[in-house]
């Protein structure tokens, strides 16, 4: 087992967060399988290596993960959140088939890329409202302003959620999201919290279901109300799709938004592209995901022990393939820190890989495209307007805390 104190410091640190990209390039290059004690996580770098757990659902899975986190507590400190572990034992993003093949066929029913693409004019409306609010002055912050309310407008209006109740579901995603922000490891109050907004989200989503089941509308949850009975879902399914959905469905996307946006900020030369040429929009996305994902890491249980990399993980590991590091791979990404609008066919696994690609992907790829073109059109002379940025220091999200621009 490699283990250097001096990588686990490193990545700790401030300087990390705001610019992990030389350190994955030094452990790929030194470490590229590493037991990394302070997130109790094997941390994988090479593209290849990402690829091959990802890929292979037999051997490293999704279910069982917030369990592996919560039994570091203290047996008394675990038994009150009991109902925690068991909202992430079911569901989409943290079960293994057959239970998580069901669930995705049927999310793949009522979440198609024909029922999001219709959604583009609604995201361009929201876009425009939210310029709206700010243009006169000349100065936004990018994040709060309008990568955060566009992607959290569109998916509670797309599960059917009232406007009004936005704030609410924001809330709640980032107490549970805190969950997972130091990696492997875990605090207990971020455990009771999540497990008081889980209990507070279950309340409303039942509540909602019925309310639905009376009045169904063109919504998500509507339709999974009326779900026959070869894919209903139970009560406690259908609260984990609903977190699923908004938590992963406007948090990540905030973050391409944000992400993306600084991506281009700080290379004008790119920036000038793609305003001269907005056919590019698409393209300029995906190498924006290729370039600094929302989503740096994903994370997998060892179902037997596996050889990796001349290391051998033990069974019932944690095992944190880095998307992010993947996608600065010299061995897959030519030049791999250039950041190229007109960069083509660079196979990026910002949205993960097999049986778990993220179901939002088509969602997060029209967000991030619509928002990218109308600010371009519509703020002349975009510019970054900090000295310095904030990053959170979150292994889980990469995210930026404001992104102050004036135009």
């Amino acid at each position: 087992m490699i283990t250097n104190d001096s990588f686990d410091t490193a990545l700790t640190s401030a300087h990390f967060f705001k610019d992990p990209y030389p350190l994955y390039h030094q452990l790929r290059a030194e470490a590229p399988v590493y037991w990394c004690e302070a997130w109790g996580a094997w941390v994988l770098t090479r593209y290849a290596d990402v690829m091959a757990v990802l890929r292979d659902a037999d051997r490293f899975s999704s279910a069982g993960r917030v369990g592996y986190l919560l039994q570091q507590l203290p047996a008394p400190a675990r038994q009150q959140v009991t109902a925690l572990e068991r909202h992430y034992t079911i569901g989409l993003a943290h079960t293994d088939p057959p239970d998580h093949t069901r669930l995705r066929g049927l999310l793949n029913k009522v979440f198609t890329p024909r029922m999001v693409a219709a959604w583009r004019g609604r995201v361009q409306q929201v876009v425009d409202e939210l310029v709206d609010q700010v243009v006169e002055h000349r100065h936004m912050d990018l994040i709060s302003d309008l990568a955060y309310p566009l992607p959290a407008t569109i998916i509670a209006e797309m599960i059917g959620a009232p406007q009004g109740d936005i704030g609410l579901f924001r809330d709640w995603a980032v107490a549970i999201n805190r969950l997972f922000e130091k990696g492997g490891r875990i605090e207990e109050a971020a455990a009771h919290a999540a497990q008081d907004s889980l209990y507070e989200m279950r309340e409303y989503t039942v509540k909602l279901a019925a309310i639905k089941r009376n009045a169904p509308a063109d919504d998500i949850l509507s339709r999974l109300v009326a779900a026959d009975d070869a894919d209903k879902l139970t009560v406690d399914e259908m609260v984990s799709t609903c977190v699923t959905l908004f938590v992963a469905g406007h948090e990540t996307t905030t973050n391409l938004i944000g992400n993306g946006m600084l991506a281009l900020l700080q290379h004008p030369d790119q920036m000038a592209v793609l305003r001269a040429e907005p056919a590019l929009i698409d393209n300029a996305v995906e190498e924006m995901l290729r370039y600094d994902p929302s989503v740096p890491r994903g994370w997998r249980i060892a179902k037997a022990a596996v050889e990796i990399g001349g290391q051998t993980i033990n069974k019932g590991a944690l095992v944190f393939p880095i998307l992010a590091a993947a996608n600065r791979d010299p061995a897959q990404f030519p030049d791999p820190d250039r950041f190229d609008v007109r960069r083509e066919g660079t196979k990026h696994i910002a949205f993960g890989y097999g049986i778990h690609f993220c179901l939002g992907a088509p969602l997060a790829r029209l967000e991030g495209a619509v928002a990218v073109n109308r600010l371009l059109e519509r703020l002349p002379n975009l510019r970054l307007d900090a000295d310095q940025l904030t990053w959170r220091h979150d292994v889980a999200i990469r995210s930026l805390e404001r992104l102050p621009v004036a135009f």
